[in-house]
């Protein structure tokens, strides 16, 4: 699967994402440092460069929302086939349409 968005710009929106989160909430960075458990000085640096452990963007997702769609979206997809049989089976089922002429 091809991605149009880079690493790096991924990174961007989720601390853009997390932030604006926490002024939904009216939240300051010392509040949602203390509710979440990771260090202040951690949340300055991940709102200002985006540097964070995957443990401690977790806590923050745990407080702001969001958790569970990160878990959701991670879940791997559910293969179409589980042989070669299953394959042909749906080639067979295939038919064309057409329109109809009048």
């Amino acid at each position: 699967m091809i991605s149009l968005i880079t690493p790096s710009k991924a990174q961007r929106k989720l601390t853009d994402n997390v932030r604006k989160r926490r002024l939904l909430m009216e939240l300051t960075q010392e509040e949602l440092a203390e509710r979440s458990g990771v260090a202040l000085p951690t949340l300055r640096k991940f709102e200002q460069k985006g540097l964070i452990s995957l443990e401690s963007f977790l806590k923050l997702l745990l407080v702001v929302g969001g958790l569970e769609e990160i878990i959701e979206s991670t879940k791997p997809s559910k293969p179409l086939f589980n042989s070669i049989d299953d394959v042909l089976k749906d080639n067979n089922r295939s038919t064309r349409k057409r329109g109809h002429r009048k």
